[in-house]
């Protein structure tokens, strides 16, 4: 199975993701709707993700209620604020993702989540970030409906936007009043993880109080009484049973934990054809139980393309990402447990969350861009990072005080790789909430209002659109080879080639105020007229050079076609 899945990938990554011409009558206007550089193929090497909260981005449904009766006064930014999937396709309507250069969009978990609150000593939280599932089957209604999710993802795909769903295998949601805890044939409730073994990273809890799947058993378990009284109270429980039935049969798998849950959450790519899955907790999962979940995710993904040949953008295989907790590209592909390596590259994932960047970050242009072409070029050809800078539980982001907007963003989009926006990122949306605890304090609400109102946020969020529609329109600035062309004032240069496909362009950065000059000698012969899309200026070169004059420190050269 590793042979085969590591087949699939280098095909994968050979042939690159071909955009699918075929178009219905009938969606005519979707075609329309489409981001106009038509011709650039999305490659997820390069992609541009944003990375958001579903409970913290965009209001849709303004009569939006608390359900499962989660009225308990919580702690500071520790219960549902009112974010919800009609949220994130109105602002995919209004083109603010494409006004971004967003190719992809990755939100927090959406299944139904535990109902009552937990208080370890800090107050009540519910589970508004959606990583404590109680039914992996159900939309929580707090988030949405199902309607919402297909009217989300076809929406995205009508702008050219990919959808990732964030996962959950590891655990359930922790053990409340209203939330019994899983049968022990399903779950572990201890020990809790010491991470300093593969064993004790693995076969634990995660923190106390959330109970850990055995995913590595193969031992058949029997249904949780709470779910099935669920389903039948709902009206769905020989739905659900005859569509375990028919997955068991087709696949042959016992009816051991990880399968289950498996199964459901492919039903949402087999249902709405999402593009892939960033997946949670992956180092505390036996690696083996996420080649399972490829598989299956990858079968999904091809019978839903099967089954809607008119609504698939391309040809990519279907992708996952994994969040190894700190895992970082220095280490090559293998991530170290102490007395175990592992590749998880080896297991589905075409990337992981790269956690080096927000301290590569501190190092200079040159050194961090060198650093990672050099890497994705040799111990990870054939796969990808994905970068971040801030996060939702990264306690220790890059410029936690927003401080260095502009260089933020020109790190983030122009580092090689792939790159993760965080909600509020090009909005300098504050990380520092007074009053919070732990995590809380990464997740307000989105500052709407500032970049409604604060030229500073609007003049912050001009350069990440900038930059974000030059990373999305060039797959070289992600995906493509790195040469410095000059020191001083330092400029480089991208190239990306994928069959008859050839993208190039130059970037300059740190550069002078008021008339400047820029070496692109041996890259862009004499004669050549490019664009700045950065100054909007078009320009020639002309021995070796070429000439700029404005107040902005920041160039980016695309070829004129």
């Amino acid at each position: 199975m590793k042979k085969l899945l590591a087949i699939m990938s280098l095909l994968s990554f050979l042939l690159g993701c071909k955009e699918v011409q075929k178009k219905p009558q009938e969606d005519t206007q979707v075609v329309e709707n489409q981001i106009e550089e038509k011709k650039v193929p999305f490659v997820w090497e390069g992609a541009n993700v944003y990375f958001l909260l579903t409970d913290r981005f965009n209001k849709g449904n303004a009569e939006s209620a608390t359900h499962f009766d989660r009225n308990e006064e919580t702690a500071l930014l520790r219960g549902f604020e009112g974010g919800d999937l009609t949220g994130i396709t109105q602002k995919i309507e209004e083109g603010y993702f494409t006004d971004l250069g967003i190719n992809a969009i990755w939100f927090t978990p959406i299944v139904e989540q535990v109902h009552g609150p937990t208080n370890e000593g800090t107050g009540n939280t519910y589970g508004y970030h959606g990583y404590w599932a109680k039914d992996w089957t159900a939309i929580d209604p707090n988030f949405g409906t199902r309607k919402d999710l297909e009217k989300l993802v076809k929406t995205a795909h009508s702008k050219g936007i990919r959808v990732l769903l964030d996962v959950v295998l590891n655990h359930t949601g922790p053990v409340t009043e209203k939330d019994p805890v899983w049968p022990e044939d399903w779950v572990r409730t201890g020990p809790k993880c010491e991470f300093t073994t593969y064993e004790n990273t693995t076969a634990c809890t995660l923190v106390e109080n959330l109970p850990d799947i055995l995913t590595e058993s193969d031992e058949p378990v029997e249904l949780p009484d709470a779910l099935l009284a669920k389903w039948k109270e709902e009206g769905r429980l020989s739905q659900e049973l005859d569509e375990l039935q028919l997955f068991f049969e087709r696949t042959g798998y016992p009816r051991a934990p990880r399968f289950y849950i498996i199964k459901w959450l492919t039903d949402y790519i087999n249902d709405f054809g999402v593009d892939g899955f960033r997946v949670d907790t992956v180092k505390h999962v036996n690696e083996n139980a996420w080649t399972d979940l490829y598989t299956e995710a990858t079968y999904a993904f091809e019978t839903w393309k099967k089954k809607n040949p008119k609504h698939v953008l391309d040809d990519c295989s279907f992708y996952m990402v994994g969040e190894v907790y700190n895992y970082g590209i220095s280490g090559g592909r293998e991530f170290d447990f102490g007395d175990k390596k592992v590749d998880y590259f080896d297991y589905g994932f075409k990337s992981l969350i790269n956690f080096d960047l927000k301290t590569d970050a501190q190092k200079d242009y040159e050194t961090i861009f060198k650093k990672y072409n050099k890497l994705l070029n040799t111990k990870l050809k054939g796969k990808s990072v994905l970068n971040y800078l801030t996060s939702h539980d990264d306690g220790s982001p890059f410029d936690k005080e927003r401080k260095r907007p502009f260089y933020t963003a020109n790190v983030l989009l122009l580092t090689p790789g792939a790159s993760q926006v965080y909600y509020g990122d090009e909005t300098a949306r504050s990380l520092i909430i007074e009053g919070t605890e732990g995590d809380a304090t990464l997740r307000s609400f989105m500052n709407w209002e500032e970049l409604d109102s604060l030229p500073q946020t609007q003049k912050i969020h001009k350069h990440w659109q900038k930059l974000g529609q030059f990373r999305r329109n060039h797959p070289a600035v992600g995906a493509g080879r790195h040469k410095r062309l000059a020191k001083s004032p330092y400029v480089f240069s991208r190239t990306y080639m994928d069959g008859d496909y050839k993208d190039k362009v130059v970037v300059g950065l740190d550069l002078p105020k008021g008339k400047k000059s820029l070496w692109v000698k041996g890259f862009f012969g004499d004669g050549t007229k490019l664009f700045d899309t950065y100054s909007e200026t078009e320009v020639m070169v002309n021995k070796g050079k070429v000439i700029l004059e404005n107040d902005f420190d920041i160039a980016l050269l695309e070829l004129v076609e």
